[in-house]
């Protein structure tokens, strides 16, 4: 019986298939596949599911991000000496009073400047056209002048055909939006009441979680949700501060300069701003057509205040509340939000790169587990041992 089971382990089946971690790998993500296969047959059973999750996400990530925000504050008021239940009371306090306050002065400004703009917006255009054409009538632009003005054409019939379809697939979708609109209004309802007792018993969550694993996981598990914790909280919390850093600095630079809707264009400055990379250049672009329309001297202006502003945010702003926390390369964070954005749109682009940094932890973790139980890595002293000396 020994001899026969020594002669099976010696066999190339057993040393190539059966012995063998990748084959048991691919084994493993053949099932993993196989299993998905199955449950796309009969996903109909979980559509209810689906649906439910669609109701509950917004409120949830709402409630998330104000938790991350007031956390801190919550706990630096525990410390001293106020009862958690009676900080939290005080933060959304301050909270609605903020929020009052905006709807009561900044609302009505960013309605008058938009209304405004809406307004203008032909003048504005007509404007546009017509220093165009004064640049095409120098001789340096004569010889292109054709090929511009058809492309220019195109372009304008594009738009027009994209704006008539964008109505008509409004007017016949009004059903879903008034949809969305109720979702996000029982959204608003509801999420104080789920941030409420997460900024009260957040704590306890992770804990209780893990109380269903087995005992050798628990620790382990808690490590990585805390550094899973810690990266969302700061790159949510720094995003934040920064685009409000980046509102603020647009707004002071255009009043200075006396650039119209000022308030407007900083607001939606710091709301682009939290895309990484990309959203400081997409918010300067009505600022340059205002530029362009009010004259070279006033686009000179603002060119001046977009280099200021990230001047200011690149060395002073991002440095002191970012830092390097997500050790994330920008091609990566590129990468990630070209293919973040084409797969699940805006929500893609915002939520990107916490949900990448998140991710990356547990591979990371995943990883190092995977390097321990395996045999496929060892240490570095017997690996430097395995590369021969250079002659």
């Amino acid at each position: 019986m020994n001899e026969r089971e020594g002669r099976k382990k010696n066999s190339w089946f057993w040393r190539w298939f059966l012995n063998n971690q990748v084959v048991t790998a691919l084994l493993i993500v053949l099932l993993i596949l196989l299993i998905l296969i199955a449950f796309t047959k009969v996903s109909y059973l979980f559509e209810p599911i689906w649906q439910f999750i669609g109701v509950v996400s917004l409120p949830i990530v709402l409630a998330g991000i104000f938790y991350y925000l007031l956390n801190p504050a919550v706990d630096f008021l525990e410390k001293k000496g106020l009862k958690r239940v009676y900080g939290i009371i005080l933060l959304f306090l301050i909270v609605v009073g903020l929020i009052v306050w905006g709807v009561v002065v900044i609302v009505p400004k960013i309605q008058e400047q938009s209304m405004s703009f809406a307004n203008n917006f032909p003048d504005y255009m007509n404007t546009v056209d017509e220093k165009a054409r004064e640049i095409l009538r120098d001789p340096i632009f004569a010889q292109f002048q054709t090929q511009i003005e058809n492309y220019s054409d195109k372009l304008m019939a594009t738009l027009t055909d994209f704006i008539q379809n964008f109505s008509k697939s409004t007017i016949s979708s009004v059903g879903k939006i008034v949809s969305a609109v109720a979702n996000v209004v029982v959204a608003i309802m509801t999420f104080p009441f789920i941030l409420f007792f997460l900024l009260k018993d957040g704590r306890r969550l992770a804990p209780y979680m893990v109380r269903i694993l087995p005992n050798r996981w628990r620790k382990p598990t808690l490590t990585v949700i805390d550094e899973m914790n810690e990266q969302v909280s700061s790159y949510i919390r720094g995003q934040l501060t920064v685009a409000l850093a980046v509102a603020i600095l647009f707004i002071i630079g255009f009043s200075i300069i006396g650039l119209d809707y000022a308030v407007t264009l900083g607001i939606v400055a710091g709301v682009l701003n939290m895309i990484p990379y990309l959203g400081s250049f997409l918010a300067m672009i009505p600022a340059i057509f205002l530029g362009i329309v009010a004259g070279p001297v006033m686009l000179i202006k603002v060119i001046v205040v977009f280099v200021i502003e990230q001047t200011i945010e690149g060395r002073v702003v991002s440095p002191l509340v970012l830092g390097s926390q997500l050790s994330i390369h920008p091609v990566t964070i590129l990468l990630v939000l070209l293919t973040s954005g084409k797969l699940f749109g805006l929500l893609g682009v915002v939520f990107g790169i916490p949900i990448y940094a998140a991710g990356k932890v547990l591979l990371t973790h995943l990883f190092d587990w995977y390097k321990r139980e395996s045999r496929y890595y060892y240490d570095e002293e017997e690996a430097n041992e395995d590369i021969p000396p250079e002659s």
